[in-house]
C-alpha cells in the first residue's frame, strides 16, 4: 500500500500529548502493516463533501482523518473525535484545474458567515489589494476557484486571516503579492502529487520503516522544499558572486541548501557548503541529505569556514600553533613597551585584528595610506608609525616562536592560490571575517557562480562590519531580498521586528530594508512580564513552562535562552529537574525551538555591562548597543509559536522599548 503524509497531519500530530502521539504512530504502523486491520475501526465520514474522506479509531478520543482513493492512503489530519470529524467535514482534496496540483481545499460554504461578512465590511472600509487581478492571474497562484471572489475582497487588515483558509502555496503567494512582490505562476503538471506545489505538502511512503523515520523525527518540511518564490535564487546562473539577505525565519539556510545541491548537480565540480562555526555546520550537514542525493553528496563539502582553513593550511604548510587572544595581547604590550610607545592595550589589540592582521598590511607605508576600514577613529600619520613599529614586532616574534593567526592562515592560502573548489555556498554570511572574504574573494571573485552569500545583517553579533568591496567581492545588482517568513508566528515577528529599523545599513553603504516583511501564520502574542526579584522571576517562568506541557509542547522543543554563562547555571539550577533547552543566546544561532523564554533581561545583563565599559569612545558604544540588540533579536527570532520574555526591575532598555510597542 503507498501510504502519504500531509504537512497538515504532522502539525496536528504534533500539538497532542506525548502519549497521545505515541498512539496515533502506532495506528500508523497498524495501516501500514494491514490497512484492514479491525481494530481501527475505519468509518466513511457520513457529512464529508469529500466521498474518500475516513477516520480510523486510535483510542477512545483520537481519530486519523484518511483519504483512501486509487490505492493510496493518505494520512490527512488527527486530533480529538469531534474535532477529527469537524475537519473532514469541512475540507476536500482536489486537483487543482490549472496547476494540476494536489489540494487540501477549506470548504468556502463552510466558513462561518460573520467571517465572510467583516471581508466584505473590510473591502468598503480600505482598498482591496486584488480587485483587478484576472480568474486566471489568481489561479495560476493556486487560488481555488470557489474562493476567487473571497479573494478579491482582501485587504491589509483582511489578506493574512484569508490566507489562512487557502492551501498554503496559494496563501504565500497572496502575501508575497500584497508585500509587493508578483508571485511566479505555479507550473503545470500531470501527476497532481508530482507538482512542486504538491510535492511540499504531501509525502510518500512505501514501507514502515520509512513511515516510522518520518514519524519520529521533525518534519523538516521548510529545510526540505523551496516556494516557488525561493527557486530563482537556486536555479540561477549569476555572472559574479551573488547574495541571498531576508530577516530571521524567511528561509536563507533553505536557498542555501538548494544552491548547494543544485550546483552539485556538475559531476566534475567541487562545491564547498559552509558558515562561520562547527555547530551551525553541523546542522547544514545534517539537513542537506534532504535536499541532495547520494551522487550530489560527494560533490559537497559542509565544513566551518575557519576549521576547513585550518585543515588546508597544514596540509600546505605543515603544523603550526595558533595564537590565542592572551598570547597576542601579551606579545602586543612587550613589542609597544620595547618600543617605547605608549597605547591603550584594548585599542592596540583592535588595531591589530581589525586592521593590520585583518587586511594583511604588509609594510609601514601601506598601513600609513590604509584608509580606516571599519574603523571610525581617525589617527595621526606620526602615531601610525609609531604603531607600525609595534606591529612589525609582533609579527616577527610570531613567526620566530612558530605561531600564526586565524587571519594569517586565510593569508598565507590565498597567497598560495589552488583552492580546491569551483562554488562556494556560505550561510550567515554576516558573519564572516575580512581575511576569510579575501580568501574566497580571491579564489572565486570573478567566476560564473563562484560565491553565493545567505544571510542578514540583522543578526550579526560575532563580527564587526565592513565594506565587502574592499575585499575583492562585488555584490552590486546581484543581491535579493526574502519577504516571507516562514518559522516565526506573526505576532513573534511583528513584536521582534521592532527592535531593529526599518533599514539596516551597511558598512559599504548599501541598505537592506525591513518593511515588507510578513508571516504565514498566527500565533498567541508574546508574554513580556518585569519582577521584583529572580525568585519571583523564575516561578512565573515554571507555570509559563508548566502550561506549554499542558498544551503538549514537548520539552526539547522549548528553550531557555540567558545572556551570560553564569546566568545560564543559575537558571538551570532554579528549574531543577525540568529538561528544556538552556543556553546562552550565542549558542542559541540558527536553532529554531517551538517555545522560547528569555529572561534576566536585567538593566544590567543587556546590553552587556561589562562591553560597555570596555567601549573607548562614541563609534565603538554605538557598535556594542547595536550587536546587544541584535543578540536579543537572534534570541527572540529562535522561537515559532510561543515567546515569553521577562527580567528583574529595573529591566533592559531594549526590554522597555519592546513592551512599550
Amino acid at each position: 500500500m503507498t501510504t502519504r503524509i500531509a504537512d497538515t497531519f504532522t502539525d496536528s500530530l504534533a500539538k497532542l500529548t506525548a502519549q497521545e502521539q505515541k498512539a496515533v504512530k502506532t495506528a500508523a504502523f497498524d495501516l501500514q502493516m494491514n490497512p484492514a486491520n479491525p481494530g481501527l475501526q475505519m468509518h466513511r465520514v457520513d457529512r464529508a463533501r469529500d466521498p474518500y474522506f475516513w477516520t480510523a479509531r486510535v483510542n477512545r478520543d483520537i481519530r486519523l482523518v484518511l483519504h483512501k482513493k486509487d490505492g493510496a492512503t493518505l494520512l490527512a489530519w488527527v486530533g480529538h473525535h469531534d474535532d477529527a470529524y469537524r475537519w473532514a467535514e469541512t475540507r476536500r482534496i482536489d486537483t487543482h484545474p490549472r496547476t494540476g496540483a494536489a489540494q487540501i481545499v477549506e470548504i468556502r460554504e463552510t466558513v462561518e458567515e460573520v467571517i465572510i461578512q467583516r471581508y466584505v465590511e473590510e473591502a468598503v472600509r480600505l482598498p482591496r489589494l486584488f480587485a483587478d487581478e484576472s480568474d486566471d492571474t489568481l489561479l495560476s497562484w493556486g487560488v481555488p476557484e470557489d474562493w476567487l471572489d473571497t479573494v478579491r475582497e482582501a485587504t491589509e487588515e483582511t489578506v493574512l486571516d484569508i490566507a489562512g483558509h487557502l492551501p498554503a502555496e496559494a496563501g504565500e503567494a497572496l502575501i508575497q503579492a500584497a508585500t509587493g512582490t508578483r508571485p511566479t505562476p505555479s507550473p503545470s503538471s500531470a501527476d497532481p502529487y508530482a507538482h512542486p506545489d504538491a510535492a511540499r505538502r504531501f509525502r510518500v511512503f512505501e514501507n514502515v520503516e520509512e513511515l516510522q523515520a518520518a514519524l519520529d523525527a521533525p518534519w523538516e518540511k521548510w529545510s526540505v522544499f523551496l516556494h516557488p518564490a525561493q527557486v530563482e535564487y537556486v536555479t540561477r546562473d549569476f555572472s559574479g558572486p551573488a547574495r541571498v539577505v531576508g530577516s530571521a525565519g524567511t528561509g536563507k539556510t533553505v536557498v542555501a541548501l538548494h544552491r548547494a545541491a543544485r550546483l552539485a548537480e556538475v559531476p566534475e565540480k567541487r562545491v564547498l557548503l559552509t558558515t562561520f562555526n562547527r555547530k551551525l555546520a553541523d546542522r547544514l550537514r545534517e539537513k542537506l541529505p534532504l535536499v541532495a542525493g547520494l551522487d550530489k553528496l560527494d560533490r559537497v563539502c559542509v565544513e566551518a569556514l575557519g576549521s576547513l582553513i585550518l585543515r588546508l593550511h597544514v596540509q600546505h604548510f605543515g603544523n603550526h600553533e595558533l595564537a590565542d587572544e592572551s598570547t597576542l595581547r601579551h606579545f602586543l604590550e612587550e613589542a609597544a613597551a620595547s618600543c617605547s610607545v605608549q597605547v591603550d592595550p584594548d585599542f592596540l589589540f583592535d588595531e591589530w585584528s581589525l586592521i593590520v592582521d585583518a587586511w594583511d598590511v604588509p609594510d609601514m607605508d601601506t598601513y600609513r595610506d590604509l584608509p580606516r576600514l571599519g574603523r571610525k577613529v581617525r589617527m595621526a600619520t606620526s602615531r601610525r608609525d609609531a604603531l607600525w613599529m609595534v606591529f612589525e614586532a609582533t609579527r616577527e616574534r610570531l613567526q620566530a616562536e612558530g605561531y600564526t593567526t586565524e587571519a594569517q592562515m586565510a593569508h598565507d592560502l590565498r597567497r598560495h592560490g589552488n583552492f580546491p573548489f569551483d562554488h562556494v555556498v556560505v550561510d550567515e554570511a554576516q558573519d564572516i571575517s575580512v581575511a576569510e572574504l579575501l580568501l574566497l574573494g580571491s579564489a572565486l571573485g570573478e567566476a560564473k557562480n563562484g560565491l553565493f552569500f545567505a544571510g542578514d545583517i540583522g543578526q550579526r553579533i560575532f563580527r564587526a562590519p565592513f565594506p565587502w568591496s574592499a575585499a575583492g567581492v562585488s555584490i552590486r545588482g546581484r543581491s535579493r531580498s526574502l519577504k516571507v517568513n516562514y518559522r516565526t508566528s506573526h505576532q513573534i515577528r511583528v513584536r521582534s521586528d521592532t527592535l531593529l529599523p526599518e533599514i539596516l545599513v551597511e558598512a559599504d553603504g548599501s541598505e537592506d530594508s525591513r518593511t515588507g516583511v510578513t508571516s504565514v501564520f498566527d500565533g498567541p502574542p508574546p508574554e513580556m512580564a518585569a519582577f521584583c526579584d529572580r525568585d519571583e522571576e523564575v516561578s512565573a517562568l515554571r507555570t509559563w513552562l508548566a502550561g506549554l506541557t499542558e498544551l503538549g509542547v514537548p520539552s526539547d522543543e522549548i528553550a531557555v535562552l540567558v545572556r551570560r554563562e553564569q546566568l545560564k547555571e543559575q537558571i538551570c539550577a532554579s528549574l531543577g529537574d525540568n529538561t528544556v533547552n538552556t543556553m546562552v543566546m550565542h549558542d542559541a544561532k540558527g536553532a529554531e525551538f517551538r517555545a522560547v523564554a528569555i529572561v534576566a533581561l536585567d538593566h544590567d545583563v543587556l546590553p552587556d555591562e561589562r562591553r560597555i565599559m570596555a567601549a573607548r569612545d562614541e563609534a565603538q558604544l554605538d557598535e556594542v548597543m547595536a550587536t546587544e540588540r541584535h543578540l536579543l533579536y537572534v534570541a527572540a527570532t529562535r522561537a515559532r509559536d510561543y515567546l515569553w520574555m521577562s527580567g528583574v526591575t529595573p529591566v533592559s532598555e531594549f526590554f522597555s522599548d519592546l513592551v512599550s510597542k
